[in-house]
């Protein structure tokens, strides 16, 4: 690796999925994204539905991208002032090693 990279996860809610996308295109690494649906499980029921408090899971699309760390203070800066408030989680990790085999 020539310069050091994140990986930066984000759990959205489906009515933003689209939005997201959008955003995400415009700022699009090397690498691209990729995005799938998943189950978020939580203690709080916080803007959970009478089902999801029942089946204790909330539906969410969760994005996953590599980005180089002098992209990733945009990103994050990016998202904040386009989704303020939207209740996007996210997380960032560093990389040890990426690839393609």
């Amino acid at each position: 690796m020539n310069s050091k990279e994140y990986l930066v996860t984000l759990g959205v809610p489906p009515s933003l999925e689209e939005a997201v996308v959008d955003c995400l295109l415009t700022l699009e690494s090397e690498h691209g994204f990729c995005s799938f649906p998943v189950n978020s499980h939580d203690h709080k029921h916080e803007g959970l539905s009478l089902a999801e408090q029942v089946s204790g899971r909330q539906k969410k699309i969760r994005f996953q991208m590599y980005v180089p760390e002098d992209e990733l203070v945009q990103l994050l800066d990016r998202l904040r002032v386009e989704f303020s408030g939207s209740g996007i989680r996210y997380w960032v990790l560093p990389v040890v090693e990426n690839g393609v085999i």
